[in-house]
């Protein structure tokens, strides 16, 4: 195994269940002695727009002053203290449990975001012979993290309590500064110089998409177990199978060879099946329904960001780092929207008709895939910017 692989691959699993943990919690958070409502649920998950913008206008900054090692070990001391705050929350009143968690979520986002950035740049150059299924790969890790964290976290709550699963994680964060770092790649540009108009399609299809997994993985909880009723552990296991067919399909899609796969063709189905998901699940009543339709949202949604990640590096390898950043800058951003905006939007509307309305994203989604594969972005000969 190449140096610094056991780090990334482990940071990708950390960050899958870090990420997960406020949209794991929310039938908990819903109820006494916490109560928040949709709206304020929603909010939790405003902070993470902010830490997110942070982290993709930082990341190539600090690659070029510390070095690709100098952004992994912020961004895993962010996702640390993040989850920190997270126990301190489960110990306090519900008023102080709400501020502890905003800044829990404010630094989740500079931790995705920096570690993140950090990564999926290491698998490009680590495996730089195959680095579409070496990004699609640690995104399937990261997957499969937020699938089993749900269910881990429901453990810990019916045993100790659930403080003890991001007690544990924080502490594995600390532990992985222990690792062996990636080694640096070569030199790129950081800053204001590292912008290129050309990444902002690449940044606009992640954008979307995120708003259409946020959607998904941030309300499937509160739609199985609050909105029609079901037992808690459904509402568990409709998150974890949405997370689990997503880990799925990227570990399928990812270890099949480039010979045997025309991955552009499933990068433009991909949004098909994501609207067919969203169309669906509102007409959708009983439990095994609801879990079957949520492990297919899940596959639909598996590949598009990793695809997206791997052309957008591939077109500007001399920013690297900066793209990355952007692009989970712009994930994080699309989550938030999916996330915290569903909250408020749900005065005027239902879920059930959010989600069918959901369904047309799919129209800038298959343009900008089909966009951003084309020959001349995808490998690297981009357009005078």
């Amino acid at each position: 195994m190449k140096r610094g692989a056991a780090a990334v691959y482990t940071a990708g699993f950390l960050q899958g269940a870090a990420f997960v943990m406020v949209p794991a919690l929310g039938h908990i958070l819903h109820q006494a002695p916490y109560a928040f409502g949709s709206s304020a649920y929603g909010f939790l998950y405003f902070p993470e727009i902010i830490g997110a913008i942070l982290s993709a206008l930082a990341a190539g900054s600090i690659h070029s002053r510390l070095g690709g090692s100098g952004v992994f070990r912020l961004g895993a001391l962010s996702n640390a203290a993040a989850m920190f705050l997270l126990v301190a929350a489960a110990f306090t009143d519900s008023g102080l449990a709400y501020g502890l968690i905003l800044a829990e979520t404010l630094l989740l986002g500079i931790g995705f975001g920096l570690t993140n950035a950090a990564i999926n740049r290491s698998a490009s150059l680590l495996f730089a012979g195959a680095a579409t299924a070496a990004v699609t790969i640690l995104n399937a890790v990261i997957g499969g993290a937020t699938a089993i964290s749900p269910l881990i976290l429901e453990g810990f709550h019916s045993s100790i309590g659930w403080a003890g699963w991001p007690a544990l994680l924080a502490l594995a964060w600390l532990a992985l500064l222990l690792l062996p770092i990636a080694a640096a790649g070569p030199a790129e540009l950081g800053g204001l110089r590292a912008w290129r108009r050309s990444m902002l399609p690449f940044a606009g299809a992640v954008l979307i998409y995120a708003i259409c997994e946020g959607s998904f993985g941030s309300w499937a909880n509160v739609l199985v177990s609050v909105n029609r009723g079901l037992p808690a552990a459904s509402g568990a296991l409709a998150l974890a199978l949405f997370w689990g067919g997503m880990t799925a399909a990227r570990f399928a899609l990812g270890f099949i060879p480039n010979r045997l796969l025309h991955r552009r063709i499933v990068y433009l189905l991909a949004p098909l099946g994501m609207a067919a998901c969203f169309l669906l699940i509102p007409q959708l009543i009983t439990a095994s329904a609801l879990l079957m339709a949520f492990t297919a949202a899940g596959v639909a949604c598996g590949i598009y960001y990793p695809y997206s990640m791997a052309y957008g590096i591939a077109a500007h390898p001399e920013e690297g780092t900066q793209m990355a950043g952007l692009l989970v800058g712009a994930l994080m951003v699309g989550e938030g929207i999916g996330s915290f905006g569903l909250g408020p939007l749900q005065d005027l509307l239902r879920l059930g008709p959010i989600y069918t309305l959901s369904a047309l994203w799919a129209i800038p989604l298959v343009w900008l895939a089909w966009r951003n594969s084309q020959p001349a972005h995808a490998q690297g000969t981009r357009p005078h910017d």
